[in-house]
């Protein structure tokens, strides 16, 4: 797939957005800094410069909250309504004075409930708190899971491999899924710690947490009503960087070529993949072990690419099981088929699974930029001449090439956040 045509704003048209006002505000910031700076150093120093606050506020459908006594099912249904991977976790049972980041307790992420759900067979690792009630929880949970014999089936370390077309509908229907609450799966594997930004804080600090720092998504807190004020993910800074094209800071690092500005920093020898007969579970086991957020699914016996699955969606297997009952097991080959075909049937737009989007390495930041938010993706791949992976590009990697982390910039920044247990993150 091509590289869509730049677009430019002239000097003389009105901003069109707020994010292309937000660019004139770092514009106006880029034509007063120190000549004597390299261009990095003027980013930094702009983006150092504006309050968090001045980012455009997301959809209100998309700035929610999740409780602590919210059930698996209930939490899956609300994330999917409102189209979103994660969100913030309130303690049902703080107190009414308690300070914001008393309030919540973490993140919770869609992957995180499937991933869970798929390991209560196995030992906890005891590098891994545990609280009293969510031992209670996984005990009851590994024994809701084992009552599941679908067709023989046998938890354990080859659950991916044999994992049939009807668990999914089976599991959701459970009493275990349905009952099993938020506050319970606290703590495991992709669970996420409650890290918010204040609306003072600046626009480098919320850069840098969703680059060197891995965060999909910040939370903003205003802390005059201690509540969530604003949801600040990477596709919306990406979709704010597409909006200042044209304007003279965006053109001078924009314009660069992939390979000055190191990209991609994945190479094909490092590309997490899977084949279409592997178990689709296969491929979201592999994204939370190497910590990727998306796979290419590669033809059996060959080396073309014939699919993408990311992260986002693993939604499928809890918000649509039906559609695989069908098939003996759903191999990532099925589940590519099983999706489109559902998306097809309730005309639903969703990015797309079966076509991998490639650039080169000649192509510029400001053209991949262009692509990722037209195509509204995570990834693109890059290919040589000849059509032959070469890597690949997220959205955090080119967010990561925007800014770099001054010496001790973070100070105090994350005392009493609670380090994130060991394949928290993908």
């Amino acid at each position: 797939m091509g590289v869509p045509a730049t677009t430019t704003m002239g000097e003389s048209e009105s901003p069109r957005s707020p994010e292309a006002k937000l660019g004139m505000q770092v514009e106006d910031l880029w034509d007063v800094q120190e000549p004597q700076l390299s261009p990095t150093e003027k980013l930094n120093a702009c983006f150092e410069s504006v309050p968090v606050s001045a980012f455009p506020p997301a959809p209100p459908n998309q700035v929610i909250e999740i409780k602590s006594d919210t059930s698996l099912a209930e939490a899956v249904k609300i994330l999917s309504q409102h189209k979103i991977l994660s969100a913030p976790v309130v303690d049902v049972d703080a107190p009414e004075d308690a300070s914001w980041i008393d309030r919540y307790i973490g993140i919770v992420e869609f992957a995180g409930i499937v991933v869970w759900i798929l390991h209560q067979s196995e030992p906890p690792s005891p590098r891994t708190p545990t609280s009293p009630s969510s031992a209670t929880a996984i005990a009851a949970a590994a024994n809701g899971l084992k009552g599941l014999d679908i067709a023989g089936l046998e938890l354990g370390s080859d659950f991916a491999a044999t994992t049939a077309g009807s668990f999914f509908e089976a599991l959701t229907s459970s009493e275990f899924y349905k009952n099993t609450q938020v506050r319970d799966i606290s703590g495991s594997f992709r669970w996420a710690p409650f890290l918010a930004l204040q609306t003072s804080n600046s626009f480098l600090t919320m850069l840098l947490l969703l680059s060197k720092y891995k965060m999909k998504s910040v939370p903003v807190v205003d802390l005059g009503d201690g509540k969530i004020d604003n949801v600040i993910t990477q596709s919306a800074v990406i979709h704010m960087l597409a909006e200042c094209a044209g304007l003279q800071w965006f053109e001078s690092w924009g314009t660069k070529k992939l390979s000055e500005l190191g990209l991609p920093m994945m190479t094909a020898d490092h590309i997490v993949k899977v084949y279409e007969d592997e178990p689709v579970l296969q491929a979201f086991k592999l994204m939370r072990k190497k910590r990727v957020g998306g796979v290419p699914v590669i033809e059996k016996g060959g080396s073309r690419a014939v699919g993408n699955i990311s992260l986002r969606d693993v939604q499928f297997l809890l918000t649509a099981p039906e559609i695989y009952h069908d098939y003996r097991s759903i191999t990532a080959k099925n589940f590519l088929t099983a999706v489109e075909k559902y998306l097809e049937t309730h005309h639903e737009v969703y990015p797309m699974l079966s076509t991998m989007v490639t650039c080169k390495k000649d192509h510029t930041i400001k053209d991949l930029i262009l692509m990722l938010d037209s195509e509204k993706i995570h990834r693109v791949y890059v290919v040589d001449d000849d059509g032959n992976l070469e890597g690949v590009i997220t959205l955090r990697d080119i967010i990561s090439r925007l800014v770099h982390e001054p010496r001790g910039y973070f100070g105090d920044f994350f005392d009493g956040v609670l380090p994130l247990p060991q394949n928290s993150r993908v």
